[in-house]
């Protein structure tokens, strides 16, 4: 600095003589001092700042310094050097910074910049505000008790750096090939019924309302559930009022979805259990939770010599031994797993299997397991006697989905599942002309594998020896081929290992149309509120179709191009479908690297299950298949049917309208993220009921990431801040939008009523 030059003279004339003070000396020394003053006071004070049209970022009660604009990603980024030229030309065009390369290190605040008074003006890490340091005590990784989060102050994170990603080269075009499932189910539903029905239920998606989402005067005055059985509340699954008149449960109708109107849907939020913690981090979760999360101990006794769960001495936790019905011995899960690829190893977990489906998974310790293999399973159970058991999966960190095989297909695509499971999953697979057992047939990929575990495999009495033989009678008409009938003979425990085939050879073989193949207009991606119908679909066909060759090898396949997508057809973002799929790749690589793991305060360690609520191409969940967590893939009923993509690339995901609450249990996510959903909604729902269903999936100190429409956003981060989330991060760039927030512990007070 020159004032320091300038002060950098002799304190002495001639050695040993001290000379006198001068005047000048003095006063350039009190200016000095001032000047250093006013300069720790403007770095160190928190200040107002206004939101910047070219770019800027707010974050909690908008006490951060400006951060910088950032370039979006260019539209074209299958080319990592292209694409640095690309942003290179664009920032000198638009005179807008551009992100860090490659090399460069995010900035981050730390303790030394925050309590340095000399940091330079043009240093982007926002600062934070002094009074809101150190506020939020650390917690343990087991977890905080709910009574030290209600009350105390949350502190923002410290790893937010300037940088945000909000790049729009990836905005969906109307003109893609994909058809919705909305419109696939409804072709569907034509073909079963011969025409179209008007007393047929319809579903939130199939109507177009014009839907108001001004917030009312009072709207975001929330209330306490105060219902019996509020803490677990799963709207469709426990409305009370049509369960109550339905016509029959035999074919498990009252576990099915029944969702509330908007109007019916309870405007509260749902309690916590006394004594909540923060969940358990994952890979201790697997084998331990806090009782308190999942209140419930029926499975503890009911299954008691099983494995199942057991609650732990001092009381306060629930222990997951790894065992279950099938895998109750030594060595449990694992165990069970080994014998399996030893048995059949062209099952090969972790390479040539990587997709599984477990029907009837109990609390999922066998996809638990599975992790150790590289194999990711979608866990499948109803909610019915055996209490909580997906809720337990869930908050152990374990995929699971609370769903039944009754009267309507499964929300999955068709020849998508590498292996399905089952092990004594109860159903009666031979009954009613197959129909269950057809259903898995639709969505297992030809030539993958059904496991069976279950006694009629390898007990002989009567009843068992009679499954046995009406089953593997439907599966030869089906044209599955037993590959392998083996029994443990430590365990006592059999499997009978079936394969599904490659081609329509046998089907045309066969004398007899039982079951009989489905029609010709039939769609069998179609799953949104579809009949089950007791047919066979044909095996795919032809150069270019989907489901007629086997994907690349685990973890090749996450990042390979589909060999079905087409080189013309345009994908959702408008270019050509297979160079789409790999620029939505490149793209959210870049985002997740470059902004959501470096630049938005969420600590990465503490996130196991995430939503992502609009997945497309599932190219953000793949950008993460390194990290110790799982995402379910949504791809809603109204947007373009992605999701045989996301299962070829070796990860899983469901249909959902979002205009509809989700089927999973309340506190099972620890991430949501949503891109570009929203503004896809307002017409119709209300965004504010959205908003809510997020609230009662997330986790307390759980996350949610929204990339939006600036208007859109602007009433979402109003309703989160009413339900007390944190606003960690809201950055705008021209008529776009990333908001980063924080759930809490808060609720509301109970009423007094």
């Amino acid at each position: 600095m020159q004032i320091n030059a300038a002060m950098a003279g002799p304190r002495y004339n001639r050695l040993g003589e001290r000379s006198k003070p001068s005047v000048y000396l003095i006063i350039m020394g009190s200016v000095f001092v001032a000047t250093f003053l006013i300069a720790v006071w403007v770095f160190s004070a928190p200040s107002a700042v206004p939101e910047q049209s070219g770019g800027s970022a707010i974050t909690k009660q908008e006490t951060k310094n400006p951060v910088e604009a950032v370039e979006d990603t260019p539209s074209d980024v299958s080319d990592n050097s292209a694409a640095e030229e690309g942003t290179a030309k664009n920032t000198e065009e638009e005179g807008v910074e551009s992100l860090p390369k490659e090399e460069e290190t995010l900035p981050t605040v730390t303790d030394d910049v925050k309590e340095d008074a000399s940091v330079k003006e043009d240093e982007t890490s926002p600062v934070l505000d002094e009074t809101t340091k150190d506020e939020t005590p650390s917690k343990e990784d087991e977890g905080t008790n709910i009574e030290e989060n209600v009350d105390s102050k949350s502190s923002l994170p410290d790893s937010i750096s300037g940088q945000a990603e909000l790049g729009t080269e990836n905005k969906e075009v109307n003109n893609t090939k994909f058809e919705t499932q909305v419109e696939e189910s409804k072709e569907e539903k034509v073909v079963q019924n011969g025409s179209s029905s008007d007393d047929e239920e319809s579903t939130s998606a199939d109507a177009t309302p014009t839907v108001d989402n001004t917030l009312e005067d009072g709207s975001l005055n929330w209330k306490l559930c105060a219902f019996e059985g509020a803490q677990d509340y799963i709207p469709c699954l426990d409305n009370k009022k049509v369960l109550a008149k339905l016509r029959s449960t035999k074919h498990y109708e009252h576990r099915e979805r029944h969702c509330p109107t908007e109007e019916e849907l309870p405007k509260c939020l749902v309690p916590l259990p006394k004594g909540y913690r923060t969940s358990i981090k994952w890979p201790s979760s697997r084998d331990q939770i806090w009782f308190n999360n999942v209140p419930h101990v029926s499975l503890a006794s009911y299954k008691a010599d099983q494995n199942w769960v057991k609650r732990s001495n001092d009381k306060e936790k629930l222990i997951f031994p790894g065992g279950g019905t099938q895998f109750k011995f030594e060595g449990g899960a694992l165990r069970y797993i080994d014998f399996v690829e030893k048995e059949v190893p062209d099952i090969a977990w972790g390479n040539r299997t990587r997709v599984l489906l477990d029907v009837g998974c109990g609390v999922a310790s066998f996809g638990g397991y599975l992790f150790e293999r590289n194999v990711l399973a979608m866990s499948l159970a109803p909610k019915d006697e055996h209490e909580a058991q997906v809720q337990f999966a869930l908050e152990r960190g374990i995929p699971a989905i609370s769903a039944v095989m009754g009267t309507q297909r499964l929300v999955f695509p068709s020849n998508v599942f590498d292996v399905v499971h089952c092990a004594r999953c109860r159903v009666p697979w031979h009954i009613e002309g197959g129909k269950l057992l057809l259903e898995l047939n639709r969505v297992l990929r030809p030539g993958g594998f059904f496991v069976w575990s279950a006694t009629p495999v390898y007990w002989d009495n009567e009843e068992d020896v009679q499954i046995w033989n009406d089953t593997t009678a439907l599966t030869e008409r089906m044209g599955w081929k037993l590959i392998k009938r083996a029994m443990n003979n430590e365990t006592q425990i059999g499997i009978a290992v079936f394969q599904k085939p490659k081609d329509n050879k046998l089907y045309n073989m066969r004398k007899v149309d039982d079951p009989p193949i489905c029609d010709a207009d039939d769609k069998p991606d179609a799953a949104w509120y579809v009949p089950m119908k007791p047919c066979l679909h044909n095996i795919p066909e032809g150069e270019g179709v989907r489901g007629t060759s086997w994907p690349e090898e685990w973890p090749v396949r996450v990042e390979s191009t589909p060999s079905w997508l087409s080189a013309t057809d345009k994908g959702i973002y408008g270019k050509p479908a297979a160079e789409d799929f790999q620029a939505d790749t490149n793209h959210w690589k870049h985002v997740v690297s470059k902004s959501y793991l470096e630049g938005v305060g969420i600590n990465w360690t503490s996130i196991r299950n995430v939503m992502d609520m609009k997945a497309g191409y599932g190219g953000f969940a793949a950008a993460l298949v390194a990290h110790p967590l799982w995402v379910m893939n949504i791809v809603p009923v109204t947007e373009p049917d992605t999701l045989p993509i996301i299962f070829d690339r070796g990860l899983i995901g469901m249909y959902h309208d979002w205009c509809e609450p989700h089927s999973t249990y309340p506190r099972s996510y620890d991430l949501m993220h949503s891109d570009h959903l929203l503004s896809s909604l307002t017409k119709k729902c209300k965004i504010l009921n959205v908003v809510m269903e997020m609230d009662r999936i997330l986790r307390p100190d759980g996350w949610a990431i929204f990339r939006e429409e600036s208007e859109v956003l602007g009433q979402v981060e109003d309703i989160v801040k009413s339900l007390h989330w944190d606003v960690v991060l809201s950055f705008k760039k021209s008529d776009q939008k990333l908001l980063v927030a924080q759930k809490r512990f808060w609720r509301p007070e109970a009423s007094s009523d």
